[in-house]
């Protein structure tokens, strides 16, 4: 009686296969350094325009917009590989 041969399969993409993280993507460092840099950005404008921009409804919050948008990219610091 003949044995079968087992296949070898291959992973699936984007899994470890030598135990190694696996990189980011590479739209990730953009889009990560583009948030801090909106944050902050969004901050300057708010004080250089003395609360009048960006959104004038929001008053003093728009600190707080600034610094969660900065958060978010500082945030995605923590999965950079």
């Amino acid at each position: 009686m003949a044995r079968a041969k087992s296949k070898k399969t291959q992973p699936a993409q984007g899994t470890e296969t030598s135990g190694e993280p696996v990189p980011n993507a590479v739209w990730f460092k953009p889009v990560m350094f583009g948030f801090m840099l909106l944050g902050l950005v969004w901050i300057i404008v708010f004080y250089v325009s003395q609360g009048v921009l960006p959104v004038p409804a929001l008053g003093s919050w728009n600190i707080l917009v600034g610094f969660g948008i900065a958060f978010i990219g500082f945030l995605m610091t923590t999965q950079w590989r």
